[in-house]
Order: structure tokens, then C-alpha cells, then sequence
């Protein structure tokens, strides 16, 4: 199963509704090239002006070292052209992943998605 995406629109805010598995694994497993639809998407979304970038990880049902890599890709992307990236809705295996690599201290974690929206312009940690 490959990483599939779908995208939507709320307000000034992109949402990648994220299914599947985030992972460069073996190509009969999780398809070929099935990680890089996640950079690919956040690099076009950017190049196309958008600066504020939701991904929906409800639906990720695995995320391994290299997904990891990804989102910290996507993160540093989003950041070095001057947008913001946060993540929504992380299954259990996902935080804890995001926690074990510390990724949880660099990006905005949220569980609701009218919060994760009224987040952006606002730093991790900021109250």
C-alpha cells in the first residue's frame, strides 16, 4: 500500500489528508517511490504560496525511520521558504515515533482540527 493524499482547503490553511503508510520501505510492500508523494506534495503546495500546511496523520498507519526523515524534511522545507507545517491526529504509533526521535519538540502536535487551524502563526509551546 503507497502513501495516498488528499487535499482541502480551510480558509488560508491547506490540509494533506495523509492514508497509508509513511515509509520508503521495500517497493512490494509499500510501493514504489510511496514516501516521496509526502515531499513532493508539501514542496508543490509551497512553490504554489501556500504557507500554511496541515497534515492530517490519522489515517498513517505506520511511520518508520525514513517516514520520520520525511516529515522532518517537509518541516525544514516548510520553514526555509518561510511557511509553517503542523501535524494533526497522529495515531499512537506515530507519537510515539515522533517522541522516541524528539520530532514532537519541533512541530506542533494536534489532536482537533479547529485548533490545529487557529494554531498557525503561533510557535511550538506557545500558550
Amino acid at each position: 500500500m503507497t502513501l495516498n493524499c488528499g487535499v482541502r482547503q480551510r480558509g488560508d490553511v491547506t490540509i494533506l489528508d495523509l492514508n497509508g503508510l509513511l515509509s520508503l520501505g521495500a517497493p512490494y510492500a509499500f510501493g514504489p517511490e510511496s514516501g516521496v508523494v509526502l515531499g513532493e506534495k508539501v514542496h508543490e503546495l509551497i512553490e504554489n504560496g501556500q504557507k500554511k500546511i496541515l497534515l492530517n496523520l490519522a489515517s498513517v498507519r505506520f511511520v518508520d525511520s525514513s517516514g520520520a526523515g520525511q516529515l522532518a524534511g517537509a518541516f525544514a522545507s516548510a520553514r526555509n521558504h518561510g511557511a509553517e507545517l503542523k501535524l494533526l491526529k497522529p495515531t499512537l504509533q506515530v507519537k510515539t515515533l515522533l517522541k522516541i526521535t524528539k520530532l514532537d519538540t519541533l512541530l506542533d502536535v494536534l489532536d482537533d482540527e479547529e485548533n490545529a487551524i487557529q494554531a498557525f502563526g503561533k510557535s511550538v509551546g506557545a500558550a
